[in-house]
C-alpha cells in the first residue's frame, strides 16, 4: 500500500470481510498427463505434476480438483462456459442467463470500486465474461488497464463523459416510457420478451448510476511505471500479473479475469497454440504445451507471491487471504474434450493443501454402468457426477453472496471448507 493511499487505511472497519476474485485461463485447455496427479493420490500427499512444479512452494495454499466439469461436449464451445456452467445458446433456460462469476461479483460489489470488474487479455481474446443479459464483456490489454487505473482524465474528457451519462439517462427515460405504453398492447409471450429487454435497460441504468460518483474522484497514485508492450508473451504476462496485483492493492476492482495465449516465436517455439494443442502425443507439440502451460502456472505462482507479500489494508492479513485465484479452462484439452476440467484454486480463505478427486464419470447408455477409474477415466466422455459450477457457487458463498444456486450448480462443493 502506497502512502498516497493512506485514506484507505483510515476507513471505517467493514462488517463483512471484502473478498476478491481472479481467474487465470487460456482458450485451449491443458496437456492433462503433465497437469493432473495420479487419481490414486487424493489428499495432501500427492506428487506435484510436471506442469505445476512452480506451485510446489505454495502447496499449502492451493487445491487441485479432478472430475469436475460442466457436463456437456462441445470442444471450443466450452471455453465461454467456464465461469457459469451455462452455454450461451441455452442461457434463456436460466433465471440469470449465462452471467459469469466475475460479473455476478461485479453486481454484488456495485459502486464500491471504480471498476466493477476487469476483463484482461494477453495475446488472446478473453471469452470468459458475460453479463446477465448475455453480453460478452470485451477485454483490454495491460497498458489500457494501467492507464484506466492511474492516468487522470482531462477536465474535457470528464465533462464529455458527464454529458454522455446525462444523454444516456434521457434516452433510457424515453425508452422506458414508450415500453410501458407498448406493454399494454402485447400478448403474454411478447410481454415476456419485452420484460427481458427492459431488464437490459435497467442493468444499463444501474451501471450508469454506479459509474457517475467515480467521475470526479481522484485516482490512486503509484510509483510503478507504465508497462511497455514487449514482444514476448513471457514479458507481457508477467507485467499483467503485476497489474492485477496493483488493481487489488489499490482496491480498483474486486473481480478480474485474464486469459493468456501465445505468439509464434515465444519460448523459442515455432507454431501456434491451437496447433500445439492438437498434439496427437507427438513429442514436439507436447513439449511446447508443457512450456507454455508451465509458464502460465509459474505466473499464477508469481501472483500468489505478490499477494502474499502485500498486506490487506481493509481486512488485515494479506491480500491472498482474501483473494480467490482460480486457474482453469472450460475446454479440458486440445482434443476438444470438456471432461475433467483443469482447475486449481488458491487463497481466498479456503482450507487448502489437498488434491481432491470427486466421483468419476459414468458412461452414457451403458447397460451395466460402471464408474471409470484410473487411466481409463482420462478418455471417458461420460457424465461427471459433480458439476464444476458447484465450485463456482462455493467461491460466491465465500465472497459473501447468500444464494442457493449459480448457473448449472446443484449445490456448493462438498469437501471444500473455509479456514
Amino acid at each position: 500500500m502506497l502512502e498516497s493511499l493512506a485514506p484507505l487505511r483510515g476507513a471505517a472497519p467493514v462488517k463483512k470481510p471484502v473478498k476478491r476474485f481472479v481467474c487465470l485461463s487460456n482458450n485451449y485447455g491443458v496437456y492433462q498427463k503433465a497437469f493432473f496427479p495420479d487419481f490414486s493420490q487424493a489428499g495432501a500427499g500427492y506428487d506435484m505434476p510436471e506442469t505445476l512444479k512452480a506451485l510446489e512452494k505454495h502447496r499449502k495454499d492451493i487445491t487441485l480438483f479432478q472430475n469436475l466439469d460442466h457436463g456437456f461436449t462441445g470442444g471450443h464451445q466450452g471455453v465461454p462456459v467456464l465461469l457459469s456452467g451455462v452455454r450461451p445458446v441455452l442461457a434463456h433456460n436460466y433465471a440469470e442467463g449465462n452471467i459469469s462469476l466475475d460479473q455476478k461479483l461485479a453486481e454484488y460489489h456495485g459502486a464500491a470500486t471504480r471498476f466493477p470488474s476487469m476483463t484482461l487479455g494477453v495475446r488472446e481474446r478473453n471469452l470468459l465474461s458475460f453479463t446477465r443479459t448475455g453480453v460478452q464483456v470485451p477485454s483490454i490489454d495491460m497498458r489500457a488497464a494501467y492507464r484506466a487505473m492511474f492516468f487522470e482524465d482531462t477536465p474535457q474528457k470528464r465533462a464529455t463523459q458527464s454529458e454522455r451519462f446525462k444523454r444516456q439517462n434521457s434516452i433510457l427515460d424515453v425508452v422506458m416510457g414508450q415500453a410501458k405504453s407498448l406493454n399494454r398492447e402485447l400478448g403474454k409471450q411478447d410481454q415476456q420478451k419485452l420484460e427481458e429487454y427492459l431488464d437490459s435497460v435497467r442493468t444499463l441504468e444501474k451501471k450508469i448510476d454506479q459509474q457517475q460518483p467515480w467521475l470526479n474522484r481522484p485516482k490512486p497514485e503509484t510509483d510503478v511505471p507504465e508497462p511497455k508492450p514487449g514482444n514476448r508473451t513471457e514479458e507481457q504476462l508477467k507485467a499483467m500479473m503485476e497489474i492485477i496485483a496493483l488493481a487489488l492493492q489499490t482496491d480498483s476492482t474486486r473481480a478480474i479475469t485474464c486469459v493468456s495465449g501465445f505468439a509464434n516465436g515465444d519460448f523459442g517455439l515455432n507454431g501456434g497454440y491451437h496447433g500445439f494443442s492438437h498434439h496427437g502425443e507427438r513429442p514436439e507439440p507436447v513439449a511446447a504445451l508443457k512450456k507454455i502451460e508451465g509458464f502460465q502456472i509459474a505466473m499464477m505462482s508469481y501472483l500468489i507471491d505478490l499477494l502474499k507479500a502485500q498486506g490487506d489494508p481493509i481486512n488485515g492479513g494479506t491480500l491472498l487471504d482474501h483473494t480467490s485465484i482460480l486457474y482453469g479452462c472450460g475446454m479440458a484439452a486440445g482434443g476438444h474434450s470438456t471432461r475433467n476440467l483443469p482447475l486449481i484454486l488458491a487463497g481466498g480463505g479456503f482450507k487448502h493443501g489437498d488434491h481432491k478427486v470427486y466421483p468419476g464419470p459414468i458412461l452414457k447408455g451403458a447397460k451395466n454402468p460402471q464408474r471409470l477409474v484410473g487411466k481409463d477415466q482420462r478418455l471417458a466422455e461420460g457424465v461427471s457426477e459433480v458439476p464444476a459450477a458447484n465450485l463456482l457457487l462455493s467461491i460466491l458463498h465465500r465472497s459473501g453472496l447468500e444464494i442457493d444456486r449459480f448457473g448449472s450448480s446443484t449445490g456448493s462443493l462438498t469437501g471444500l471448507e473455509w479456514s
